[in-house]
């Protein structure tokens, strides 16, 4: 029965998030009210519960077990931009015995070991099936009560949350003891106009939002965070590639050299870190008063990005709320802790958000704190909420499987590492190739990158 089914929307409190996850919802309910049906219980993830940690999912089992243990099936969980085929979902769920242990998903896996893994499976890391959140995932109600007993017994630790997908994952398997994901077809990420989705009980409708016109490139100032060191090797990497795209865009260096131009900011350099450098930057960005630039985006020398899908992004946020926008990580979790945007994918901030956290007080406690984590921390302190994106990308293409990345057009990666930088910026990033990713081809061949 489809009262049995709980839906979770995974989605944010950020104003545009919210609405689409709202939208969801109310489809979710019409469909339900057309089939003359009791109306299921549709949740979105970011009411449920003021906890910081709720976006992670596993801090949620105990309140769910309690409030639907007794008298639902399942859990179904997906994102804002899942779309339902409601009567295709009971069908498809209506194949399990939902009296046992069940964790159902379309499957990814990485095709070689990845630091965003930690190397997990390092042998054959093909062998372990972790899902896709775009295309929906469920768990049965009696693995909700399993686990929501063991986190009584074995509190989640204080460590880090990088890979959601992945680790929930591995929670689950219990190192073999629990059960493993099982793949249902009738979970897709096609668009819902696809002639492929006849079978589908979710599709995925989003690769890049577009809400209007693009944001203004003069609307967009970018600051790079370098050094001397690396002034000769990865500089020339962003004047070949996407720094043409940028109306506005500063380096800054521990050495002033006029060649780049890169500016000193009076900061030494650190072996890691970086936070002094950052607030730096954020200091000088708000004070240049010839300057009243809505947005900011702040990225290492070995980030790869584009700024005109990041202009079209951007279309869909109001710069007249903080906003703190990127791929979102988390530290302690389970106990408290606060999320952050990570570094090296690029963090995006309103003009508003970063009045707000300079006026806070809110500093780096050493001068090589890591400058992400304590930016995270100040928001939280704030209650500004981190917005995430999964266009930003700490890693490099090949540390994701082919079939996440095939429902995106991405917006950054990070790292030089073992790679051609040049060759996949203009495969993955460059403007003229979001044709490749409805099926053309174009410059180089994704498979080999």
């Amino acid at each position: 029965e489809l009262k049995e089914i709980v839906f979770i929307i995974q989605s944010q409190s950020n104003s545009f998030h919210s609405k689409r996850a709202e939208d969801l919802k109310r489809d979710i309910l019409k469909q339900a009210a057309d089939l003359g049906k009791e109306l299921p219980t549709v949740l979105l993830i970011h009411q449920m519960n003021r906890h910081e940690g709720a976006w992670t999912i596993l801090p949620l089992m105990r309140d769910l077990s309690v409030t639907y243990g007794g008298n639902s099936s399942w859990i179904f969980f997906c994102e804002e931009d899942t779309r339902i085929q409601v009567v295709k979902l009971l069908e498809t769920l209506g194949r399990f015995d939902a009296s046992k242990e069940w964790f159902l998903g379309k499957a990814l896996y990485d095709e070689e070991s990845t630091i965003i893994h930690h190397y997990a499976f390092a042998e054959n890391p093909t062998i372990f099936k972790f899902p896709d959140f775009a295309a929906g995932w469920a768990l049965s109600i009696p693995l909700v009560n399993r686990l929501a007993n063991k986190l009584k017994s074995e509190p989640l630790k204080s460590d880090f949350t990088i890979d959601l997908k992945h680790e929930i994952a591995l929670y689950i398997w219990q190192k073999g003891d629990g059960p493993h994901l099982t793949p249902v077809p009738e979970f897709c990420t096609n668009e819902a106009n696809s002639y492929k989705v006849d079978h589908c009980a979710t599709t995925f409708s989003n690769f890049l939002p577009l809400c209007g016109e693009p944001v203004k490139k003069e609307d967009v100032f970018v600051g790079v965070k370098t050094c001397r060191k690396f002034h000769a090797d990865r500089i020339p990497i962003v004047k070949q590639t996407w720094e043409r795209e940028a109306a506005l865009i500063e380096y800054y260096s521990d050495y002033a050299e006029i060649s780049i131009p890169t500016i000193d900011l009076g900061v030494p350099n650190t072996d890691r870190g970086h936070c002094a450098k950052t607030f730096a930057i954020l200091e000088r960005f708000l004070n240049q008063s010839s300057s009243r630039v809505p947005w900011l985006v702040i990225v290492d020398d070995d980030t790869l990005i584009s700024i005109s899908r990041l202009r079209k992004l951007l279309s869909c946020y109001d710069p007249n709320e903080p906003v703190f926008l990127g791929e979102r990580y988390g530290y302690g979790l389970g106990t408290g802790g606060y999320s952050y945007i990570t570094g090296g994918g690029g963090m995006v901030f309103s003009r508003i958000a970063v009045q707000k956290l300079l006026a806070s007080k809110c500093r780096c406690y050493s001068m090589d704190a890591p400058d992400d984590m304590v930016l995270g921390m100040c928001f939280s302190g704030l209650g500004i909420p981190i917005t995430h994106s999964p266009l930003f990308h700490q890693a490099r293409p090949m540390d994701y499987p082919k079939d996440y990345l095939s429902h995106q057009i991405p917006v950054s990666f990070h790292k030089h590492w073992n790679i051609d930088p040049v060759k996949v910026y203009f495969t993955w990033l460059a403007p003229n190739t979001e044709d490749s990713f409805y099926g053309k081809k174009a410059g180089y061949n994704r498979e080999d990158l």
